[in-house]
């Protein structure tokens, strides 16, 4: 059975998984600067630990991307979402800094497996870039709600954590609605190689590096808000806010537009203007300055981010390059944390912006090069068909003539 298929009954509940396993990450700033400030932990311990979770993540999407229909879309989300409230709560729950690294791991194995799930789902759908912005649309409503409540609720590490869980628990109910059953697929289909395999490495690899640079800053843009430039918690809560406020903006402006700009120009040029985002906001010393960088780079980085996941989704129809992208992109998030500490400490924040900006636009010529040729063998393809019709109008001709 083809995943093409599916019901639109099923978008709610892809949508809702991509959210749930989206929402570590995207609190990863508050997570780290919390873990720092409630448990004692230096910049370095702090950041480890966030890159502990995402680690595990990403470890999940590369175990279960060719798996994901043989186990049960259903089960395997179930399965994921109370790893996520049971890893998150526990970390929630206690001061013992292994409890928490421990919770942080299950938990983010929990996340990447949700992923996992909507990634293969949504690579089924007839449109999956749309279905991406509505993904990236409701991940960038709840966290920057949380980002905007969370200060009010108090300090410590526990709340973070605790909203992370909840969210889980609030979709877990949604799973009813996918695939129960394993999928049983052709012979050709368990037999056949990933298509386009040089292509997806490039990207994933690309994806890496990607998600890498952007997610060293997002980590330590806590550490820069307050210490560098000298605002309050709320405050940054509210900047953080704002700043996914403008992620939804670009999201709604990528869904609205589609394939229209095709996804060479939204993938190279909207990295490039990210990379200038992340000097920006490294080099500030000002609220407004700081503000407008992260504002900015927020408002870009799902847009991108979205045309990506669409570009690895075209590349195979079953969803293994979008799993496999998007895990690979999570390495690179995994990596971010504790990389954006270590050169923050070392090289100072400035420098470190130059070094991570330099690295998205060493990643952005192959994402770009990628997109170019998806491009071209769409093209051809198109064209393909076209003669393959023509030559089918004209052997009809033909026989109906010589019928006469």
């Amino acid at each position: 059975m083809s995943s093409r298929t599916a019901p639109s009954r099923a978008l709610l509940p892809l949508v809702a998984l991509f959210c749930a396993g989206y929402l570590a990450p995207y609190l990863m700033p508050t997570v780290v600067g919390r873990l720092s400030g409630g448990l004692a932990l230096s910049g370095s311990q702090a950041g480890a630990v966030g890159s502990a979770l995402l680690l595990a993540s990403a470890c999940a999407g590369f175990v279960l991307a060719s798996r994901v229909d043989r186990i049960g879309r259903a089960r395997l989300a179930r399965r994921g979402l109370l790893l996520v409230a049971g890893g998150f709560s526990t970390a929630a729950a206690t001061h013992h800094v292994a409890l928490v690294v421990a919770g942080c791991v299950v938990g983010g194995f929990g996340s990447g497996t949700s992923t996992a799930v909507a990634a293969v789902g949504i690579s089924g759908q007839r449109e999956p870039h749309r279905v991406t912005v509505l993904g990236l649309l409701a991940t960038s409503a709840v966290a920057g709600a949380l980002y905007l409540v969370l200060p009010a609720l108090g300090g410590g590490h526990a709340l973070p954590f605790a909203a992370i869980a909840a969210a889980a628990l609030l979709v877990l109910p949604l799973t009813r609605w996918l695939p129960a059953a394993p999928v049983v697929a052709s012979r050709s289909e368990t037999a056949g190689p990933l298509p386009h395999r040089r292509s997806g490495m490039v990207l994933a690899a690309s994806m890496l590096c990607w998600s890498l640079a952007q997610n060293a800053l997002w980590g330590v843009s806590g550490r820069i808000g307050l210490d560098r430039v000298g605002l309050s918690e709320a405050a940054l809560g509210v900047v953080f806010a704002v700043a996914l406020g403008g992620g939804l903006l670009g999201v709604t402006a990528a869904g609205a537009l589609g394939p229209r700009l095709g996804r060479t120009l939204p993938i190279g040029a909207g990295t490039a203007l990210i990379a200038v985002c992340v000097l920006v906001s490294s080099s500030a010393r000002e609220a407004s300055a700081f503000a407008a960088g992260e504002v900015l780079w927020n408002t870009f980085y799902p847009v991108v981010l979205s045309y990506a996941i669409g570009l690895a989704a075209a590349l195979d129809g079953r969803g293994r390059w979008a799993v496999y992208a998007g895990s690979a992109s999570s390495l690179g998030v995994a990596c971010g944390p504790l990389t954006g500490a270590v050169l923050g400490a070392r090289l100072g924040f400035p420098a470190m912006g130059g070094v991570l900006a330099a690295l998205l636009l060493v990643a952005a010529v192959p994402l770009t090069a990628v997109a170019l040729g998806s491009a071209a063998g769409g093209r051809g393809r198109v064209a393909v068909a076209v003669r393959r019709r023509r030559s089918a109008a004209v052997a009809a001709r033909s026989e109906l003539g010589r019928a006469a």
